[in-house]
Parts: structure tokens; sequence; C-alpha cells
């Protein structure tokens, strides 16, 4: 209701403004929902396109709601970036309101392949589904939203976002082409990366002592992986029998890593940790980063190069 309110207030005040307002520097205006999307979209303009990034440095996507400010900003976009999941309905409820003739909006799930989210062995569901399903009411399939964290998917991802700054900006393409293939280049290493540490490993299997963001990649390179809750998961606190689940898991298979996302507050983890011995590990899935990462320019490649190491310790 609030969204609504303000896309209805702040369209009409603003309108003119936004639509008259300079481009600095005579670049296009490009607006991406998270980091993950705004790093690739950093690489491939290489400054010549004034990028923005709309969920701001360590907050959780999940309950983002956009400002008024955050409302007028993508209206002045020349190119509009998102995701297309439950995370971000609101982009298509702000869309539906505003002009877009002279907007190229891209919705990035529709560039892969997408899976349903999958519940596995020990994982908490959603209460609320559950009850829902119970009274008939038919619940719609859950598709897993982090797309990004395959850099197989990512060189799909980095194309499409190519295509449309060549699209908006001609003058440019060529320059755009060539950074996104130097790019590329650089998302096909780190995929032969992980594949060489999964091909090495004496295991297959990881552990998360928190939500799991990484369904496409455990697809991705062949791992089964046991995890409190889904990807796209409100939950925080875990049931005593999901924590006793997963310290069991860890000591039956010996496996030596249990792993957090980032911006966790790493309490679960923690536990079991203390409890098995094993080595807790941040394995980063790129939705968003600390504001000290952010100020520092720290990228999607460097992050998931990170990455490879820690899998290369839980799968050893």
């Amino acid at each position: 209701m609030l969204i609504a309110l303000c896309i209805v207030i702040y369209s009409f005040a603003f309108a003119n403004c936004a639509k008259d307002a300079p481009k600095a520097n005579g670049a296009i205006t490009v607006t991406a929902t998270i980091f993950s999307f705004y790093d690739f979209t950093r690489a491939i303009a290489g400054g010549k396109a004034n990028l923005a990034m709309l969920l701001p440095p360590g907050a959780e996507s999940h309950s983002f709601e956009p400002t008024p400010r955050d409302i007028i900003a993508f209206q002045n976009s020349d190119v509009f970036i998102y995701n297309g999941g439950k995370s971000d309905a609101w982009v298509d409820r702000i869309l539906d309101s505003m002009d877009k003739r002279n907007m190229k909006v891209i919705r990035l799930m529709d560039t892969v392949d997408v899976v349903e989210e999958e519940i596995v062995e020990g994982m908490e569901d959603g209460e609320a589904e559950e009850a829902l399903e119970s009274l008939g009411v038919e619940v719609g399939a859950e598709y897993d939203e982090h797309i990004w964290t395959s850099p197989q998917n990512a060189v799909w991802i980095v194309r499409a976002i190519t295509d449309a700054l060549c699209e908006k900006d001609r003058a440019n393409a060529g320059f755009y082409q060539q950074n996104a293939a130097s790019y590329i280049v650089k998302l096909n290493e780190l995929d032969a990366a992980f594949q060489a540490v999964v091909n090495d490993a004496k295991r297959k299997t990881i552990v998360f002592g928190d939500r799991f963001p990484f369904r496409y990649f455990a697809d991705a390179y062949g791992l089964s992986y046991f995890a409190a809750f889904p990807g796209c998961s409100t939950e925080t606190e875990p049931s005593a029998a999901t924590v006793a689940f997963l310290i069991d898991k860890i000591k039956a298979e010996k496996i030596p890593v249990v792993f957090h996302i980032e911006l966790s507050n790493e309490r679960m983890a923690n536990a079991i940790a203390a409890e098995t011995g094993a080595k807790k590990r941040p394995l980063h899935a790129v939705h968003n980063i600390s504001k000290r990462d952010f100020d520092r320019g720290a990228t999607y490649l460097e992050l998931m190069t990170r990455n490879v190491d820690a899998l290369r310790e839980a799968l050893q």
C-alpha cells in the first residue's frame, strides 16, 4: 500500500522534472537493483554510463522497499535492470504505473533457465505456504532467484546487459562489446576454477548453517547440499530439530566446513561449528555487500574468487 501511494504522489509531482533532468556528462543513466547486476554493468560500461544501485550497501534485499527518491531515480533511467523474482515484485507494480517508452527494462530471470526452489532433507519449509495448501489454496511455483551465483549464468546475464547498453547508446556499442568480451573470458576462467576444485574434491556435499542461495551454483558443479532454509526464506531462527540435523550430518560425513552467507548474523553457523569442530567459513552469494566493501570497490569476480578457496577447503 505504501509503495502504491508513493507511486501516485511522486509520479505526478516529479514526472516533468524527471523527464527534463539533464544527463550527467551526456551519458546514459543505468539503474540496477542489486549489487551483482550493478557490478556486471560497471564492468561493461567502463565509466561511460551514469550507474546507480537501488539496494543500499549492507541492506537486506528480501525486505527492501523503495523510497520516493528511489522511484524517481529509476523513472529517469535509460536502462533499468532487475531480477524479476518474488523479492522484487514491487518493481513490476511500479513499472506498470510508469511511461516506459524511452526506457529499456531488463528482467534478468528471463535470460537464463530458471529452476524452482527446492526443500532438501532437514530444511525448514515455509509454514505459511503449508497452511494455505492445507486449506486447498493453490500456491504457485516459486523459482529460485539467485541466478547470478553460477558463473555460467553470469555469462548470459552479461550478454543481456551488453545488448541493452548497446541499444540505448549506439555510439559506444563497440566499447561495451569489447569490455563484455573481456569480462566473459574472466567469468569462464572463474567457472573453470570452480570446476577444477570439484573435479579434485574427495566429497561433493556442502553444509550451510544459514539460508541457501546457491541452487544454480550447486547444479552447475554437481554438488549436493544441506541447509537450514531455502535461499529466499525470511526466517533467521531455525528449529532445534534443524540445527540437530545439520550437526549430525556434519559429524556423520566428517564435513570440515559449515558455511554462512554474507551479512548473516552467523549465530547458527557459530553454534554448529562449536558443536562439531567444523570451521566456519563465508560463501559469498554477491547479492549485496557491506558499505565498507562497496566503498573500496569490491567486485563480483573478487568475491567469487574467494569462494573458490572456501569451496576447496569444504570439499577436501
